[in-house]
């Protein structure tokens, strides 16, 4: 089972930068890649960015690629969302999780931290 934690979450307005953290535990952490999802007001959990714990990949959708940049530090057993250039329609509340390709959640989400885009 793994555990996650998201934090960083704020409001800003348009244009600004916001960085995410995830910390995640669990003894089959190994076993899964790393994945951003958000969930805006009224809408479906959507999936916006994964990376491997190996090498490092990453991969982004469409809506938030050259903006959103996805990292890790295995060390700390912890990825990161760093946000650029944000906007009103990238607010959600935004979750980590271990994914499978390409790309699905596995075991529990984390609570969650909210992304408020002001314009």
């Amino acid at each position: 089972q793994v555990q996650l934690v998201e934090s960083g979450g704020g409001s800003v307005q348009a244009g600004g930068s916001l960085r995410l953290s995830c910390a995640a535990s669990g003894r089959t952490l190994s076993s899964y890649a790393m994945g951003w999802f958000r969930q805006a007001p009224g809408k479906e959990r959507e999936y916006v960015s994964a990376i491997t714990w190996s090498d490092g990949t990453t991969y982004y959708a469409d809506s938030v690629k050259g903006r959103f940049t996805i990292s890790r530090d295995n060390a700390k057993n912890t990825v990161y969302l760093q946000m650029n250039s944000l906007k009103p329609e990238d607010t959600a509340v935004y979750y980590c999780a271990a994914v499978v390709c390409c790309w699905y959640a596995v075991g529990s989400w984390g609570q969650g931290t909210q992304v408020t885009v002001s314009s």
